[in-house]
C-alpha cells in the first residue's frame, strides 16, 4: 500500500480510523459540553438559575429546559456527553442558604438580605472564613450522584467535574477539571484556597498518585489579560522543564471557543489571517478593561510552545482543542437563531445590547455582553460512547471544537506513517502530507472552505500561515495566494435567509506542505468555515422589529477547529 493510498483508506469521515502505523479501530465523532453551571454555582444562583444537575443532564438528553428569563429551550438533537462543572467557590452555599430551612444561615440577616437583594457583588465578597464545609460536600455529592444517575454507556456519557476559578486583577486563569471515573476527592480546590494554577496541578498530581485521574481544561484564555500563556511561572520566574512537564501532564486540552468569545487568534496576532476577527471579545470580565491579546490566544500559545520545546526539550503548550458553552443556566442551544440571554429574570435583548433601549431606535446599552457568542461544542473521535473511550480520546488529544454547529472535522498526516490529530511525530524524509476532512452539520449551512493552519520556527522565530486546501462549488485554490475564491453565498439580514444550494456538504483534501524544510519544528491544524449566516444579535433585531445594531456584525461564519499534529525534527 502506498502512502497516499494508505491515507485515503485511513480516514472515512463518518466512521473514522485513527492511524498509528497500521490501521487502528474504527472511531466515531461524538459531540458534547464539558463546561456547565447549575444552581450550585454562586453566580448562576444570582442569575436566577434553579436548574439542578439532574435538570442539566435531562436537557442534554433532549428534554426542554425553562431558563431564568422564562424562555423554554430545547436541543434539536441530544448530545453524546456532558459534564456539570459548578464553581467550587461557595459551591452550593447560596442555594442551600435559601432553600434549606435547617441551614445555619437560614435565619442569618446578612445572608438573607444578600439573597433578597440579589446582590451578586456582596455574595462575591462574602467572608471566605464563613464558608460552610457541609454545603461544599452536600453539593459535590449531589453532582456526583447526578452524573451516575444519567451515565448510560453506549448512549450518553457523563463526567464528574468542577471549575477552578482563580484570578488576579480580573486576569482570569480559569480551568474546568474533568475526572476519568467515579473516584474523586472529598473536597476540592478553588479561589479561596489559591489563585495559583500551579497549586491546582500539584493537587491533581497528589490525587493521581492515589489513583484519582483527572485533567484540567483552561478556558476564556481570551480574557486572561495575557496571563494564561505568559511563558513563566506564576511568580514570574523563568519556565523550566519541570513546569512544562507538570502543565502538560495535567492539562492536555484547551477551550478554543465558548459563550464569552473565541480564543483561536486575534487580528493583532495574526494580521494576515482574514478570519482572525471571529467573535472577539476585547474586554475582561467585570470592568471594561481591555484584555492583552499576547498570551491570551491559543494559536499564539501553540507557536510559543514550539519555541519553548526548542529550548527546553518539552512543549508546555501542546494543547488539543475542545470548545464549550460555559452556560450558567444548565443548558444552551448552541444556535445563533435560538440563542437566548442567560443572565437572570430581567435578561433580554436590550440588556445584551442587541436591541435599542430608546423609542428613537438609535440608543443601545453599552455592555460587553454584546460580544458574547451563542456558545460552542466539543467533539471527540472515539470507538464508542463511554467514559473510558471518550476520556482516552481527551488524553490523546483526538478532539476538536466547533462554534456551535455539529461540524465534524478530521486531520491526519505525516511522513511515511500517518498519525491522527493530537499526535506528535518525528520528521521523516521528504515533506509531510496531510489529509484534512470536514462534514457540515446537516441542520446548518454548508461549508465554504477548508483550511490548514501551519505554525513553525524560522531561526527561532515563530511563523504562521493559513492555507486554503479545499474549496466548495467546484472552485480551485489560487496557488499564488493559497485562497479559494468567494463562492458567492449571501445572507439577507432582513430575514436571515441564506443560500442553501451553495457550499459543500463535505470537503476533503490531501495537502503536501511544499514549504517544509528538513529539521523544521512545526504544527498543523484544520479550520473549516461555513457559508455566512445571521449572528444572534441580528436574529434579536428581527424578532424585536427594530434595526440591527450597526456596530455589530450582521453575519458570522460558523467554524470548527481540529487539534494540531506536531512535527519535531528527526
Amino acid at each position: 500500500m502506498t502512502r497516499s493510498t494508505m491515507m485515503r483508506a485511513c480516514l472515512p469521515l463518518v466512521a473514522s480510523l485513527a492511524c498509528s502505523g497500521a490501521l487502528a479501530e474504527t472511531r466515531n465523532a461524538y459531540f458534547g459540553d464539558l463546561h456547565i453551571h447549575t444552581r450550585y454555582s454562586y453566580d448562576a444562583f444570582f442569575f436566577g438559575t434553579v436548574a439542578s444537575p439532574d435538570d442539566a443532564y435531562e436537557f442534554a438528553k433532549g428534554k426542554p429546559l425553562v431558563t431564568p428569563a422564562g424562555a423554554t429551550i430545547q436541543l434539536r438533537a441530544p448530545l453524546d456527553f456532558y459534564a456539570v462543572t459548578d464553581h467550587y467557590f461557595f459551591l452550593g452555599q447560596w442555594w442551600l442558604s435559601k432553600h434549606d430551612p435547617d441551614h445555619p444561615y437560614a435565619d442569618d440577616p446578612v445572608v438573607q438580605d444578600i439573597i433578597a437583594r440579589n446582590d451578586f457583588g456582596a455574595a462575591f465578597r462574602f467572608p471566605h472564613e464563613r464558608v460552610v464545609e457541609a454545603d461544599l460536600k452536600t453539593a459535590w455529592k449531589d453532582i456526583q450522584a447526578a452524573a451516575e444517575r444519567h451515565n448510560d454507556p453506549g448512549t450518553f456519557t457523563t463526567f464528574i467535574g468542577f471549575e477552578f476559578t482563580p484570578e488576579k486583577d480580573m486576569d482570569g486563569q480559569h480551568r474546568v477539571v474533568i475526572y476519568q471515573g467515579t473516584r474523586v476527592p472529598e473536597l476540592l480546590i478553588g479561589r479561596i484556597e489559591t489563585l495559583n494554577p500551579e497549586d491546582l496541578w500539584d493537587w491533581m498530581d497528589r490525587h493521581r498518585a492515589d489513583g484519582i485521574e483527572a485533567l484540567a481544561i483552561p478556558h476564556n484564555t481570551n480574557l486572561s489579560g495575557g496571563r494564561m500563556f505568559e511563558g513563566t511561572y506564576f511568580d514570574g520566574s523563568p519556565m523550566d522543564v519541570a513546569y512544562a512537564e507538570r502543565r502538560m501532564r495535567n492539562e492536555p486540552l484547551v477551550e478554543i471557543a465558548q459563550m464569552k468569545g473565541t480564543s483561536d487568534t486575534h487580528p493583532f496576532l495574526s494580521p494576515n489571517d482574514e478570519w482572525a476577527d471571529f467573535e472577539i471579545r476585547p474586554f475582561k470580565l467585570g470592568p471594561h478593561a481591555r484584555s492583552n491579546p499576547k498570551g491570551s490566544y491559543v494559536r499564539d500559545a501553540l507557536l510559543q510552545g514550539l519555541a519553548f520545546e526548542e529550548r527546553l526539550g518539552v512543549n508546555p503548550y501542546r494543547y488539543g482543542i475542545v470548545a464549550a458553552s460555559d452556560t450558567h443556566r444548565a443548558g444552551q442551544t448552541y444556535s445563533e437563531e435560538a440563542f437566548t440571554i442567560q443572565y437572570g429574570p430581567r435578561a433580554g435583548a436590550e440588556r445584551f445590547g442587541s436591541v435599542p433601549v430608546d423609542a428613537a431606535g438609535t440608543g443601545y446599552r453599552e455592555t460587553s455582553n454584546r460580544y458574547h457568542g451563542a456558545a460552542a461544542l466539543a467533539g471527540v473521535w472515539a470507538p464508542e460512547n463511554t467514559r473510558e473511550a471518550i476520556y482516552e480520546a481527551f488524553r490523546r488529544r483526538e478532539t476538536f471544537g466547533t462554534s456551535g454547529p455539529r461540524i465534524k472535522v478530521r486531520l491526519t498526516g505525516g511522513f511515511e506513517t500517518p498519525v491522527a490529530q493530537g499526535a506528535e511525530l518525528t520528521a521523516g524524509e521528504g515533506k509531510p502530507t496531510f489529509r484534512a476532512q470536514a462534514m457540515a452539520d446537516p441542520a446548518g449551512a454548508k461549508l465554504q472552505r477548508l483550511q490548514v493552519v501551519k505554525g513553525w520556527l524560522d531561526d527561532g522565530d515563530a511563523r504562521e500561515q493559513v492555507f486554503d486546501v479545499a474549496c466548495s462549488d467546484g472552485l480551485a485554490v489560487d496557488p499564488a495566494t493559497h485562497r479559494c475564491p468567494d463562492n458567492g453565498a449571501t445572507v439577507d439580514p432582513a430575514t436571515c435567509g441564506f443560500d442553501a444550494e451553495l457550499g459543500a456538504a463535505q470537503l476533503d483534501a490531501t495537502w503536501l506542505d511544499a514549504g517544509y524544510e528538513p529539521g523544521q519544528r512545526a504544527l498543523y491544524y484544520v479550520r473549516v468555515l461555513e457559508n455566512p449566516t445571521c449572528r444572534w444579535s441580528t436574529w434579536d433585531a428581527i424578532r424585536a422589529g427594530t434595526p440591527r445594531r450597526p456596530d455589530l456584525p450582521a453575519t458570522i461564519q460558523e467554524r470548527a477547529w481540529s487539534s494540531p499534529i506536531w512535527v519535531r525534527p528527526g
